[in-house]
């Protein structure tokens, strides 16, 4: 069977994917999304032996009838139920051996992520020193967002007009009157 190391490896695996694309994810259970990624992702799904059918059965028939996740218990005899379909001419030991290399170490891989655009279109529409009008008050000239100042009036409640220069200097003139 396998060893410490191995099954540290496979646990590592389990939990790499039982978080991917859920912030919630503990961690502990792995959903039918998830290990159907897992699959395919660690090529244990391949045209011939195994596809996509075959590992959503597999995962069916290892949870728990009102569940929905799989534990890793559960992920380990799924594996098991997989690796003599997957690796035909084997015994089932060496078979399941052989599929837990395949998964051993592995994480999701993020194939079809968007990437951002760096073309000169962009470039020239993103570029704030050339802003005119009401959108170049909302940049610093470095280039930074005011936030909410550069999108609304603040009002100051001084009790001055807001163009008034000498705002905040009556204490001073009644006090020099006296």
């Amino acid at each position: 069977m396998a060893e410490s190391s191995d099954i540290d490896q496979l646990l590592m695996a389990f939990k790499k994917f039982a978080v991917h694309g859920d912030t919630k994810a503990s961690g502990n259970e792995l959903n039918g999304k998830n290990w159907n990624k897992l699959c395919k992702d660690c090529k244990i799904t391949d045209s011939k032996n195994v596809c996509s059918t075959d590992v959503d059965i597999v995962f069916s028939k290892v949870k728990q009838k009102t569940s929905r996740v799989i534990t890793y218990e559960e992920f380990r005899r799924a594996l098991e139920d997989l690796a003599p379909k997957r690796f035909k001419g084997q015994s089932k030991e060496v078979a399941l051996q052989s599929i837990c290399s395949l998964v051993e170490g592995r994480e999701p891989s993020n194939a079809g992520v968007t990437k951002v655009a760096k073309t000169a279109a962009v470039d020239r529409l993103t570029d704030t020193s050339r802003y005119t009008g009401s959108h170049k008050e909302r940049f610093t000239e470095s280039g930074r967002g005011k936030g909410r100042e550069g999108r609304e009036e603040i009002v100051e409640n001084t009790g001055y007009v807001g163009a008034y220069k000498n705002a905040g200097t009556y204490d001073t003139k009644v006090k020099a009157e006296k």
